[in-house]
């Protein structure tokens, strides 16, 4: 947790949970964020203007995915600092405001996607990711969408593997409480375990031509 003088800046996904009123919450790679299901556009274009009105009430800079069937919610790491203080309130406010429009919380779809490139320790390839998907650096490893549309990059070097020779897989951030059950489905969609030492925080699975796949909830429950 970050304090200074006015208190927290930034809390953690366990102080996040914390909150009263987040029930329809979960905490991804990407940060806070929740589903609410809609039954039209129109439907779901109504939770827009309470949105608004609670990220400036609460000074939270929000992502708004506006779609048919739904409106995704969240709350981005836009740097280094983590989850705002004032996210729990601005999280609260705006499920009781897709309560009264009747949407529908659906905390079982919240989700991130990342990117994990493996390369050599002594290539520097981020360069070219920023340059080839016109992403921006973020801290010292990872690469960003600046609009926070496509999925996050992260780079690791491995030392002593064969030069000129990437590696990548995907990470797939979940919520702590469907974890399991999506490296069971991947499991019995032909998917083989790779590795579940670090589980339940992460399984690393492998698909059946041996891509990898990490299916990760650390986030969700990180103190």
């Amino acid at each position: 947790m970050d304090e200074s003088t006015n208190g927290p800046r930034s809390i953690s996904a366990v102080d996040f949970h914390r909150g009263p009123g987040v029930a329809d919450w979960r905490v991804t790679a990407t940060g806070p964020h929740a589903v609410f299901t809609a039954t039209t556009l129109a439907h779901a274009a109504r939770l827009v203007e309470p949105i608004v009105a609670a990220a400036e009430r609460f000074g939270v800079l929000p992502d708004v995915d506006l779609r048919p069937e739904a409106v995704v919610v969240r709350i981005p790491y836009r740097g280094p600092e983590g989850i705002p203080a004032a996210a729990p309130d601005f999280a609260a406010a705006v499920s009781r405001a897709a309560a009264e429009l009747k949407l529908t919380p659906d905390p079982s779809r919240a989700q991130s996607i990342g990117i994990y490139v493996a390369t050599h320790s002594r290539t520097d390839v981020r360069p070219f990711f920023e340059a080839a998907l016109g992403y921006e650096a973020l801290g010292d490893a990872d690469a960003v969408d600046p609009l926070r549309c496509g999925p996050q990059l992260a780079f690791s070097p491995i030392a002593g593997d064969v030069p000129a020779r990437g590696r990548t897989h995907l990470d797939v951030f979940v919520t702590a409480d469907q974890a399991r059950a999506r490296v069971e489905a991947a499991l019995a969609a032909g998917g083989r375990l790779a590795d579940d030492s670090h589980a339940p925080d992460w399984w690393s699975l492998a698909s059946p031509d041996n891509h990898g796949v990490d299916i990760a909830a650390w986030t969700d429950t990180d103190g």
